[in-house]
């Protein structure tokens, strides 16, 4: 599959994959100069990029697991979604969860994106749903 992809800035740098089989795109800090960020701040980090992700598809936007694991960093809202009709450039609000600064430097890999399928559903209201086994049980109820 294509995606067209349009660079906004001259910083832009196209996703990348670590290695053949990954599933994630290495997302790149489109920045001319190292980005600060302060102990439990969030800092928006612009990626130049514009996505043009095909209909029935969402861009999804994780966590780098050596940049969340190593420095503490991570996407604020821990998952991003960019719909396919999105054609703004793709942020990513990263969160330092440690409580020392860590900084972002100019091209570096801040969060990968996983193009993914969405199914579109309609809800229709009801006055009962079909039994289960397991019923309204929520949180802990399966057992460990």
């Amino acid at each position: 599959m294509k995606i067209e992809i349009k660079k906004l800035n001259e910083n832009a740098v196209i996703p990348t994959r670590g290695s053949e089989q990954a599933a994630g795109y290495d997302l790149y800090a489109a920045t001319d100069a190292p980005i600060t960020i302060l102990p439990h701040e969030t800092v928006k980090v612009g990626t130049g990029l514009a996505i043009a992700v095909p209909d029935g598809y969402f861009g999804a936007i994780f966590a780098r697991s050596g940049l969340a694991a190593k420095q503490g960093l991570r996407p604020a809202n821990c998952v991003g979604v960019a719909d396919s009709d999105y054609r703004g450039e793709y942020i990513v609000a990263l969160h330092n969860d440690t409580d020392f600064e860590r900084t972002i430097a100019p091209k570096e890999r801040i969060a990968q994106l996983v193009v993914m399928p969405y199914l579109a559903v309609e809800f229709e209201e009801v006055d009962t749903l079909s039994e289960t086994a397991r019923g309204t049980g929520g949180f802990g109820s399966t057992g460990r």
